[in-house]
């Protein structure tokens, strides 16, 4: 999975190509905001790794990176990798068209899943920062108060399992916090997607959003 990596130290860009595995290959990097939009134009890979924080352009940072990289949208996702876990970066960059916002403490073999999670139209989140997406995604036009039936589709341990996956939970820390196998955890997140009516995590994540489940 071609990336590029945007982000303005040398010495974490460095670490960050070091431990990815063999599902994630750096093909260009940039340092800061108008490298950043011409290294990804140039690029046009499935998914940019993307800080939030730098330097150039016109001072709106890993966002103002997103908006001028607007055109790629449709075959080019952006995946935020920071050390902030404020409200306010993740609002900013996921409102500017990010699929995804991971923290720098995330294991290298997580964010090479991540990549590629991404790159199939996931969206993916560190844990605890779900209600940062809520505020992100707020009440989509056409969404709907959750009805009662809807959530009685679910059994009790898919509703746990719905929760922390659209939270942005990997499958292993949903294992570890409910105390079952990754297997049990993939097989109940197929079975919500499929009663829910729905084909991918970022859709549980809005649809979760919504209404007001996280």
């Amino acid at each position: 999975m071609p990336v590029v990596l945007v982000d303005d130290h040398h010495m974490f860009r460095t670490g960050v190509r070091a431990s990815l595995d063999d599902r994630v290959r750096v093909v260009g990097e940039a340092a800061d905001v108008d490298q950043a939009v011409a290294v990804v134009h140039e690029h046009r890979p499935p998914v940019v790794l993307l800080d939030v924080h730098l330097p150039g352009g016109n001072g709106g940072g890993g966002a103002e990176v997103v908006r001028r990289c607007a055109d790629l949208l449709g075959d080019t996702r952006f995946l935020a990798l920071s050390v902030s876990d404020a409200a306010e970066d993740v609002v900013a960059v996921i409102r500017a068209g990010a699929r995804g916002y991971v923290t720098k403490n995330i294991s290298a073999k997580d964010l090479s899943g991540a990549v590629v999670r991404v790159a199939g139209g996931d969206a993916v989140f560190s844990p605890r920062l779900a209600g940062f997406v809520l505020d992100a995604f707020g009440t989509a036009a056409g969404d709907v108060a959750v009805a009662d039936d809807e959530l009685d589709r679910l059994s009790k341990r898919e509703q746990e399992v719905m929760r922390l996956i659209a939270r942005g939970y990997s499958y292993r820390e949903v294992a570890s916090e409910l105390f079952i196998s990754i297997k049990t955890v993939e097989t109940h997140v197929s079975a919500v997607l499929r009663k829910l009516q729905l084909s991918s995590r970022y859709e549980l994540t809005r649809w979760a959003a919504a209404r007001r489940l996280l």
